[in-house]
């Protein structure tokens, strides 16, 4: 019987750290086996622990670890065959929006390959729905992007009501583009990064003002209906300001075009 490894460690009260996270069992054994799959515990190609084996190790039920091992195959992660057990899927089958696969991933990534892969995606996408916020943009659309970047403009010095304006610019634009499918993509995909320290980066007032001349950029591409304009307005902004919040941490080889 193959081993399922330690369990995770306690805190004195019985129960693993794990278990102690919402009342959804299965969806909480999932996650703790997902972070052990994509920290390489368990190779692709290779079978997880027995049923028997994961049930004696985190003291649940078969039912539960019925229940979280259908989970990991709905985000990719395995695949279940008859006389071989559940066997790991290699990493180009796995379910990279899944939000405890993307966490997971962020969380292992010894670089930043995953969060430079999600800015590319974000920068296609975004550039875009720019592209067609710029031709479809009626008066009332210009006039509220022109009045948050003014916002932004007094807000450089509070970081955090900036960023609350910053992602209500995007949002507008997405939301003027009409392509509900990528504006989606975007939102779960910052969605799972916009209060992490790797992606946020330092936070000062000078990167603010840099921030918001890329906004303020894009905005006059838009009220100008330049499709072209505005979609590399938004090319740009958004990766120099990754740039900057990445800092010095390797080559952003992933980010050339």
């Amino acid at each position: 019987m193959t081993s399922a490894g330690p369990a995770a460690p306690t805190d004195g009260g019985g129960l693993p750290d794990w278990a102690r996270r919402p009342a959804n069992l299965p969806g909480a054994l999932a996650g703790e086996l997902v972070g052990r799959i994509v920290r390489g515990q368990w190779a692709p190609g290779s079978a997880m622990p027995s049923e028997p084996a994961l049930c004696e190790s985190y003291s649940v039920s078969r039912t539960v670890v019925r229940e979280a091992v259908k989970m990991l195959q709905e985000k990719g992660l395995v695949q279940v065959r008859r006389g071989s057990g559940t066997v790991v899927n290699p990493q180009v089958m796995w379910n990279m929006l899944d939000e405890l696969v993307l966490t997971a991933s962020i969380a292992e990534d010894s670089g930043l390959d995953v969060l430079d892969d999600l800015v590319v995606t974000r920068r296609i996408l975004e550039s875009d729905m720019a592209n067609v916020a710029a031709r479809d943009a009626d008066q009332d659309v210009v006039d509220q992007l022109e009045r948050l970047v003014d916002l932004m403009d007094e807000l450089v010095d509070d970081p955090t009501a900036y960023a609350v304006q910053d992602r209500a610019f995007h949002d507008l634009i997405m939301l003027t583009s009409g392509n509900r499918i990528s504006r989606a993509v975007v939102r779960a995909l910052e969605s799972q990064v916009v209060n992490t320290a790797r992606y946020l980066g330092e936070v000062r007032r000078d990167l603010c003002v840099a921030s918001n001349r890329g906004h303020r950029n894009i905005y006059l591409r838009i009220a100008a209906h330049d499709p072209e304009g505005a979609s590399a307005a938004m090319f740009t902004h958004i990766t120099e300001a990754w740039l900057v919040r990445r800092g010095g941490s390797g080559d952003p080889v992933r980010l050339r075009r």
